[in-house]
C-alpha cells in the first residue's frame, strides 16, 4: 500500500496539475519537465525528467507544438 495518496482532476484536454506534495517529493519547480514510465500491469511512475528525456522531447517538440500552445491551454492554466 502506498505511503501517501494524492489526487488531481483531469481537464477536458487530458491535462492535470501535479499536486504540491508530489512536486515537493520530486523536487519539481516551474519549468521542469517530467517523465511518465508505464510499467507492467499499467502502473505509471512519475519522475523528474533528465537530460536523455530532454533530448527525446527536443526531437519530437515540433510535432507537439500545435497541441500544447493553444489559446484554450493559456486560459485554462493562466491562474496556476
Amino acid at each position: 500500500m502506498p505511503e501517501h495518496v494524492v489526487t488531481s482532476k483531469m481537464t477536458s484536454k487530458h491535462q492535470a496539475t501535479i499536486p504540491a506534495p508530489v512536486r515537493k517529493a520530486l523536487g519539481l519547480k516551474a519549468g521542469d519537465a517530467v517523465a511518465f514510465e508505464i510499467e507492467p500491469g499499467n502502473a505509471v511512475r512519475l519522475r523528474k525528467a533528465g537530460p536523455l528525456d530532454m533530448n527525446h522531447l527536443r526531437a519530437v517538440e515540433g510535432s507537439l507544438a500545435s497541441e500544447w500552445l493553444s489559446r484554450s491551454d493559456e486560459e485554462a492554466y493562466r491562474g496556476l
